[in-house]
């Protein structure tokens, strides 16, 4: 890999509108919080890990990760976090050339995101890889090069751009499916139904 173990920002800072409010990544799966289950998942692949939030860092102080807030105001929605991640990684793993970025919500990733997103971008001689699963892509699972922090600020201030599609779409970009057997990969919990799928997934992924 061109990164030994890249650094990982976990996107935290959604608001769980459909579960009522409040930080989705905090709700309980098998005992633990969601974020807990994501951490775990992602420490043996990641070098450096920190959580992108807004707001009082304090509510993931057990975590004792680096909480980041978004760097652009005003800016809501992922890319602000991706570019968050992107200049956090500048300074936090100056050696890496790329940043690893993934929701808060999903306890179930793949333990070879990183090793086949890495893979994927070598072998097409892409920019950045993003994963998939059933069909359909997951744009904040992906491996950004950190040189394009700047693009990402101008694109985000000067053109306003706030999808993640739209942004990747200026880049070759590779395109990593997972399969969806036994469970996707990429579930995210969303709903009190979700939460209620995911501890059935739990109980069985040992």
């Amino acid at each position: 890999m061109s990164d030994v173990r890249p650094p990982a920002v976990i996107l935290a800072g959604g608001l769980a509108r459909r579960m009522g409010g409040g930080d989705k990544p905090l709700r309980s799966i098998a005992g633990r919080p969601l974020l807990a289950h994501v951490i775990e998942r992602l420490q043996p692949q990641c070098g450096v890990l920190a959580l992108n939030a807004n707001g009082d860092p304090s509510r993931f102080g057990r975590f004792a990760l680096p909480v980041i807030a978004d760097t652009v105001q005003a800016f809501p929605g992922p890319l602000a976090g991706v570019l968050a991640a992107m200049e956090w990684a500048a300074t936090a793993q100056p050696d890496a050339q790329h940043v690893l970025t993934v929701p808060g919500d999903c306890p179930f990733l793949p333990r070879d995101l990183v090793a086949r997103l890495d893979q994927a971008r070598r072998a097409e001689n892409a920019e950045i890889a993003v994963a998939a699963s059933a069909g359909h892509l997951h744009p904040v699972i992906a491996l950004w090069p950190i040189a394009l922090r700047d693009a990402l600020r101008t694109a985000l201030i000067d053109e306003d751009i706030r999808k993640v599609e739209r942004f990747t779409a200026r880049y070759r970009r590779a395109e990593v499916e997972w399969p969806v057997t036994p469970f996707d990969p990429f579930f995210n919990a969303n709903t009190p139904e979700d939460v209620a799928e995911a501890e059935r997934i739990a109980a069985g992924d040992q």
